[in-house]
């Protein structure tokens, strides 16, 4: 079975997660939604329709999973579950204070329309929401760590340029070295947000617009910048260009606990991620929900869901036998 797919959106995400289809043998790209002038999307695929967001309920017959590529402060909240009434539905909501919130708007929109969504697909929180659970799972006495970086958050990123007058902007997110090396070392430290991560935001604005105002607005947004130290550095179109162009990211789950009668023995688990591309990365996770939705809602399951409801098996092209001989 093909499965067709709708990208929403057509910015990094929805670029990268057209190339994440093409890599997925069972995956074929219907068509690109967009609130954008449609004649201003040029999409690698041939062939690909382009269409506005608005023509979406028209294409209930045509799509398997329409994938969401907005942004989670000003897109995702209201996307989302407008799409899952008419559509099975993956998305990459990565406000972490407001998951609950977002599940319940989905989980209601999807059991109305019969249809089956995931949210918060990606690495963090995605991936890296499996790395935790299941670490705490198997080392139930201990201590979890999750640090991010360096590298560039879109979801920050976009964030920032929703504020009133500011053009373009890039953020970063840094871990803290000695609270990283206090965590590897097994000492079990107890870190504040602000103690084990600091952000850094390049951003260009606008000839007339106030840099105080901007600058104020960035660092006490809540949920993206209130919790961490944060600077600010506004730089023109062509220094942006030149030295954040990259989409680089990464970062590490690290579980650190104890076994045995008396505790006596330490033990730790860590996983990883180093990302040339987020985006791409992310999309590529989507990619694979993508499926596990199709293959949920074909099983009559209607709701939301997280990375945490689906089976693993659910996520690969391999048959049940072929997953077995291969990875166990």
């Amino acid at each position: 079975m093909t499965i067709k797919i709708g990208i929403v959106g057509y910015g990094n995400l929805g670029r990268g997660m057209e190339c994440a289809i093409s890599q997925n043998e069972d995956m074929e790209l219907r068509c690109i939604f967009t609130r954008r002038e449609i004649s201003s999307i040029k999409p690698v695929t041939e062939g690909v329709e382009v269409l506005s967001v608005n023509d979406a309920p028209h294409y209930v017959n045509e799509i398997d999973v329409t994938v969401l590529c907005g942004g989670s402060a000003a897109d995702l909240p209201m996307q989302t579950p407008e799409f899952a009434r008419y559509f099975n539905v993956v998305d990459s909501f990565d406000i972490h204070a407001k998951i609950p919130e977002h599940f319940s708007n989905v989980d209601k929109a999807a059991r109305d329309g019969g249809k089956t969504a995931i949210i918060s697909v990606g690495w963090d929180p995605g991936l890296f929401s499996l790395n935790r659970m299941m670490s705490e799972a198997i080392l139930t006495h201990g201590s979890s760590y999750t640090f991010w970086g360096k590298g560039v958050s879109q979801g920050h990123s976009v964030a920032i340029r929703s504020i009133d007058g500011v053009l373009d902007a890039r953020q970063y997110t840094i871990p803290i070295e000695e609270a990283l090396i206090s965590v590897r070392s097994g000492k079990n430290p107890d870190l504040s947000t602000r103690q084990k991560h600091k952000r850094e935001c390049f951003v260009v604005i606008k000839e007339d617009a106030d840099h105080a105002r901007i600058e104020h607005e960035i660092i006490t947004m809540p949920d993206y910048f209130a919790d961490f130290d944060t600077k600010v550095y506004f730089v023109s179109t062509e220094e942006l260009a030149k030295e954040h162009s990259g989409m680089p990211h990464g970062g590490v789950v690290i579980r650190s606990g104890k076994t045995g009668r008396g505790h006596e023995n330490n033990q730790a688990i860590e996983y990883g991620l180093k990302l040339d591309s987020n985006p791409e990365f992310t999309a590529c996770a989507l990619a694979a929900y993508a499926r596990a939705a199709c293959r949920l809602n074909a099983e009559g399951a209607a709701g939301c869901k997280t990375v945490m409801d689906v089976p693993p098996a659910y996520l690969s092209r391999e048959t049940s036998q072929e997953l077995r001989r291969k990875y166990l």
